[in-house]
């Protein structure tokens, strides 16, 4: 089953004395009931969809986009409403009052909505001004626009995930492994990271309104920025294109090498966000080079020639990783007794094929570490290259971990925050470090 939507029973009226059951509690819908926009939220209400209709209809303009967004399939049940106002019908229902919606455009979606909550109809603002009202227009009493929905910077860093940042660290590793700690260097692949992270929030952003009506069935993701109301729909599809434009700059005066290793970071992250995370395992693959093409990029951008055991071992790192994330997504679904989810091929009787997968994948990684130790590879990085064993060992106890926090559901569903937040990873890649510097 999905996530259940929140009841409210306004259907049940308690009356109390003739006077207050003649009154009339109107509500605005947008601004007022309505935590989002309801144009916005008609169009992604199915993305795909509409644009598949607007296509097949022959009729361009405006016109026609009205009368697709119109006939809509909204998810009136999960809509990010407004508490208080809420609250306040259900203390006029319990008074014996009607209760009506003001919409002035999408009147279906607006008498769904009404419906769905158990209201008495919906009136248009003509209709107030001219009078042409079901009930008596002395007795009325209005909840209006809240006025300006701005986000908070909080509401807009959760948006565009600044936590995620961490994963675009991995720019600086083809400087680190190459041994290139000089200013020009790190200026180099500090630009880098920028250019990443704006392009990366975007992504999410794009990612969050393709996947609006997915988010609010799910226990968690709900409560993201978009899901929840919190952030207007309109304003983040403002800044998807000011990031863009933001990576595209950061990216030109880096090298135009870099600018097309981004580019084609961009491509596969839309790709990904509008059809290859459907897909079975290749949404694993793409997550493993998308992790990887940033490794890439920071070898390109600091002009470094990038190492194909570093290349290797990364593709089977975060393979792993990719499905340690899915593996902690399908068990959330299980514990919690959710049904498969429907915007991802897989299936809660999948995990135990995708936890071997994931440790399979994970002891490859280890395995190619050490053959790059053994190999001579290592001899002009390294004047003691036999310290690098050390790390075998504590690779294997951080994939070990990474499995088992998994495997009893303690794992947040991105493992490679999970390396930044957990106590014992910190420690080992701390070690893991230290241990390469004593090498060098």
């Amino acid at each position: 089953m999905e996530q259940p939507a929140r009841q409210y029973d306004f259907s049940a009226s308690t009356p109390s004395a003739s006077p207050a059951a003649a009154r009339t509690l109107l509500i605005d819908l947008e601004g007022g009931l309505l935590r989002s926009e309801l144009l916005m939220e008609a169009l992604f209400s199915s993305p795909g969809r509409m644009l598949a209709r607007f296509g097949a209809g022959g009729r361009p303009g405006m016109a026609a986009l009205t009368d697709i967004l119109a006939k809509a399939e909204i998810d009136y049940a999960h809509l990010p409403y407004e508490s208080d106002v809420l609250n306040q019908a259900l203390a006029a229902r319990a008074r014996g009052e009607k209760i009506y919606l003001v919409a002035g455009r999408f009147a279906g979606h607006a008498a769904g909505i009404a419906a769905h909550l158990g209201f008495d109809g919906v009136v248009a603002p003509a209709d107030l001004a001219a009078g042409d009202l079901p009930f008596d227009r002395a007795s009325v009493a209005r909840v209006g626009a809240r006025g300006s929905n701005r986000a908070s910077f909080r509401t807009w860093a959760k948006a565009l995930r600044v936590y995620q940042y961490a994963k675009n660290t991995l720019v600086f590793v083809p400087v680190i492994t190459a041994h290139q700690l000089n200013l020009a260097s790190l200026g180099s692949a500090l630009l880098a990271f920028l250019a990443f992270s704006a392009c990366a929030s975007g992504a999410y952003l794009m990612n969050d309104l393709l996947d609006l009506a997915a988010d609010r069935q799910h226990p968690t993701k709900r409560h993201r920025a978009l899901a929840a109301g919190d952030l207007p729909i309109s304003s983040a599809l403002a800044a998807i294109p000011v990031l863009w434009l933001f990576a595209v700059a950061a990216g030109l005066c880096i090298s135009p090498l870099f600018l097309g290793v981004l580019g084609g970071y961009l491509a596969t992250t839309i790709a990904y966000s509008l059809a290859l995370k459907r897909k079975m395992l290749v949404d694993i693959v793409t997550l493993a080079g998308l992790y990887t093409l940033r490794i890439v990029a920071g070898a390109v951008g600091v002009g470094v020639v990038l190492s194909e055991w570093l290349l290797i071992f990364s593709l089977f790192v975060f393979t792993s990783l990719a499905l340690i994330k899915r593996f902690s997504e399908l068990s959330m679904r299980e514990s919690a007794g959710l049904a498969d989810p429907s915007n991802r091929d897989y299936r809660i009787t999948d995990l135990h094929v995708i936890g071997a997968m994931a440790a399979a994948s994970a002891m490859n990684a280890v395995t190619v570490f050490s053959l790059y130790v053994s190999s001579t590879a290592v001899t002009p990085l390294y004047s003691r290259p036999w310290m690098l064993w050390l790390l075998t060992p504590l690779l294997l106890y951080w994939f070990g971990r990474a499995l088992m926090m998994a495997h009893r559901r303690e794992m947040p569903d991105d493992p490679i925050l999970y390396a930044f937040r957990d106590g014992p990873s910190r420690v080992t890649v701390a070690a893991m470090i230290c241990i390469m510097l004593a090498a060098i």
